[in-house]
């Protein structure tokens, strides 16, 4: 496995935030929208997983602000389009450390920004973790590949 990073994100799923520290100073914090189907473990279920996690990649590095992506390539820019879940701006993509969430990678569960941006602060999402584009931006910035998480139910 890879160097571990220094810095580490805790995700309350009760609160709808979303906290970075850096050697345990806390560098950013956020508003998130987590799962409108709650927590859970099960592909399929668009459930927020619980538990201890590393950003496994890191995608969209340059794109610009709103850059839309499909399958975790970047399309174009967002122009307002209807989507359901749009995923926008950069992803940070989560590997599950525990038993029961080590599926987690393979469901394709991010950090990611989002059109839906009203929605930040309540559970809406498909089980991915949502932010305003300028939080996803700047989180992404911050956080190192190899980073811990923690999402707490």
């Amino acid at each position: 496995m890879a160097e571990e990073s220094n810095c580490r994100i805790e995700v309350s799923i009760p609160k709808q935030s979303l906290q970075l520290f850096h050697q345990e100073k806390l560098l950013f914090e956020a508003p998130v929208s987590t799962a409108a189907n709650g927590i859970g473990f099960a592909e399929g279920s668009y459930q927020t997983p619980t538990g201890h996690f590393l950003i496994r990649e890191r995608i969209g590095e340059g794109a610009p602000l709103f850059t839309s992506f499909k399958g975790r390539m970047p399309l174009k820019v967002w122009q307002g389009e209807e989507s359901d879940d749009a995923i926008l701006t950069r992803i940070l993509w989560l590997d599950g450390l525990d038993p029961e969430n080590s599926n987690t990678y393979r469901r394709y569960v991010y950090f990611h920004g989002t059109h839906a941006e009203d929605l930040i602060g309540q559970p809406a999402s498909h089980g991915c973790i949502r932010l305003k584009n300028a939080d996803m931006l700047r989180l992404f910035d911050l956080t190192p590949l190899f980073s811990r998480v923690e999402i707490f139910g």
